[in-house]
């Protein structure tokens, strides 16, 4: 559970910490919209024509029988968005991917949802994680609005773990 959980988390229904493996702190960070969450397996359909006789008349060309088995499966990248913070974790480690250092910083990961209280409903855990992206929404002097802080990450498996 995390510690010293920013005011403004109170104004929403639940939140999102993501946590890096090897790193010192209980949540590296706290993210209110996450994209793209999505693992799916595509389909593979056989066709193929049997022998056998078919139809009223006992016709034996040949009939056409489709068969749909299960392939690879397939991972989204997640996209996740917070308010800009005094944090720099996750530029430090696009940063480093960027420098070549990608294999070293492939990292798991758990994605979990909390409630207004801060109590974990959900975990997800993601392995063999890393930023594709880093983007900081487009800056104002003028304006009201926060900067939004996005993060794009590429993982090669999920599992639900709670």
């Amino acid at each position: 559970m995390p510690t010293n959980t920013p005011e403004i988390l109170a104004a929403h229904r639940f939140y999102l910490g993501l946590e890096l493996d090897g790193s010192y702190d209980a949540v590296d960070g706290i993210f209110l919209e996450c994209r793209g969450f999505q693992r799916t397996q595509e389909v593979i359909e056989v066709c193929e024509v049997t022998a056998q006789h078919w139809g009223s008349q006992g016709q034996s060309k040949g009939r056409v029988v489709r068969t749909k088995l299960p392939g690879n499966v397939k991972s989204s990248n997640l996209t996740l968005r917070r308010g800009m913070t005094f944090s720099t974790t996750f530029w430090k480690w696009f940063q480093q991917i960027q420098d070549g250092n990608w294999g070293k910083q492939r990292k798991d990961a758990s994605l979990v949802i909390y409630d207004q209280s801060s109590t974990e409903m959900a975990r997800f855990n993601l392995l063999r994680a890393w930023p594709t992206s880093y983007k900081i929404t487009d800056v104002s002097a003028r304006s009201s609005e926060i900067e939004v802080e996005e993060l794009e990450i590429a993982y090669e498996e999920f599992a639900r773990i709670k």
